[in-house]
């Protein structure tokens, strides 16, 4: 009786560095590998030892970054701590027009951008169990310095005050349940109203419709027309 929007998802991910977002959209990812896609997005940053061009991000230099910014490539970019970081439009829209939900991994000034084009998103928000904990990952990484991770903390800060922009808060204490949340949340927002495309009733919906409204016809007329 009731037909859903064919178009994807797109889904909004943020939260401080060290919260784990990054392992929560893994595992997103290896539950349904075949109806949702990870935006890549495209950065002026210096590669890290860890990164996997193409994979964590496409990376560009300051100048090819700002040549894609003229030709309107991005639905939305920053300037964080001196580099750019920008979404993809086109990808983003093949995917959603053929039914995938697409994941955002961005900042919550990247996150705020989506939300003014895009209102209709879905906007999660990934919070550490404490600050202290987010501290002790970050350490635990040995890719930041002191001076990096305290920059970090005080911006994690900042942006967790951000969280009433999101339409979800899921606390990454436990993983599992983290994910478990997560994909809760996803499954919910499919049910939403506003997703429905069309109410309909099909032929045989509408022939006992017919009969409720017959007086002619009794209880036992209608139970069989229904089997």
């Amino acid at each position: 009786m009731i037909r859903h929007k064919n178009t994807g998802q797109l889904i909004v991910i943020s939260a401080p560095s060290g919260s784990g977002k990054g392992t929560i959209i893994n595992h997103l990812l290896e539950n349904d590998n075949t109806n949702r896609w990870l935006s890549v997005s495209t950065t002026s940053r210096m590669p890290r030892p860890i990164d996997i061009p193409g994979v964590t991000y496409n990376f560009v230099s300051a100048d090819e970054f700002e040549k894609l910014i003229k030709e309107d490539f991005f639905i939305e970019y920053t300037n964080y701590a001196g580099n750019y970081y920008g979404t993809p439009k086109q990808a983003i829209k093949e995917k959603l027009d053929k039914g995938i939900d697409v994941i955002l991994e961005i900042e919550i000034e990247g996150a705020s951008n989506i939300k003014k084009l895009i209102p209709e998103a879905l906007f999660i928000f990934i919070m550490p169990p404490s600050l202290k904990t987010m501290v002790k990952r970050l350490q635990t990484r040995k890719t930041e310095s002191k001076d990096k991770i305290i920059e970090r903390f005080r911006r994690a800060y900042q942006e967790i005050n951000q969280v009433t922009q999101y339409n979800y808060v899921v606390v990454n204490d436990d993983l599992e349940e983290a994910v478990n949340k997560v994909e809760a949340i996803i499954k919910a927002e499919k049910c939403r109203v506003d997703r429905i495309e069309e109410v309909y009733l099909d032929t045989k919906e509408e022939e006992i419709h017919e009969l409720l409204m017959d007086e002619e016809f009794e209880n036992e007329s209608i139970t069989e027309k229904i089997d």
